[in-house]
């Protein structure tokens, strides 16, 4: 299998103008992005959807495997809530890579509040390694 990424992923293609835009950068805790998050993405008022932390974690954890050299689709993302998301909260979301073994990715991930440093949300994803390609339009 190989997949293509254009920009326009929703929650990291700088091209979706509707996306979260999460850029990651690789360090020595991982890949690591910062955030703030908007109101259109309320579920019970003040709270975000859970749906997009969700993402935000799958968004870590892809770029993680893919700044270790080993890129790939999620197969399977577990998820632990640990309070919910405030509208307008900055956030610092980082992803880890465990071990490689064969084509799957072993990865855990995190979110954690920019402003008192409690966590938010964890998981940990098994990726299954693909072919990549990156095809970003040049105008």
């Amino acid at each position: 299998m190989e997949v293509e990424w254009d920009g326009h992923c929703f929650g990291c293609g700088p091209l979706n103008t509707d996306g979260l835009r999460l850029k990651f950068e690789p360090g020595p805790e991982g890949s690591v992005a910062e955030y703030t998050v908007e109101p259109k993405f309320q579920s019970w008022t003040g709270m975000a959807h859970g749906g997009m932390v969700a993402l935000m974690l799958d968004e870590a954890v892809g770029w993680a495997a893919w700044h270790a050299g080993h890129p790939g689709v999620t197969g399977r993302l577990q998820v632990s809530f640990r309070r919910p998301l405030k509208l307008g909260e900055r956030v610092r979301v980082v992803g880890q890579v465990e071990r490689v073994r064969r084509t799957l990715v072993y990865t855990n991930a995190y979110v954690q509040s920019l402003d008192d440093g409690g966590r938010i949300a964890d998981a940990t994803a098994t990726l299954m390694m693909t072919g990549t390609k990156i095809d970003l339009p040049t105008t």
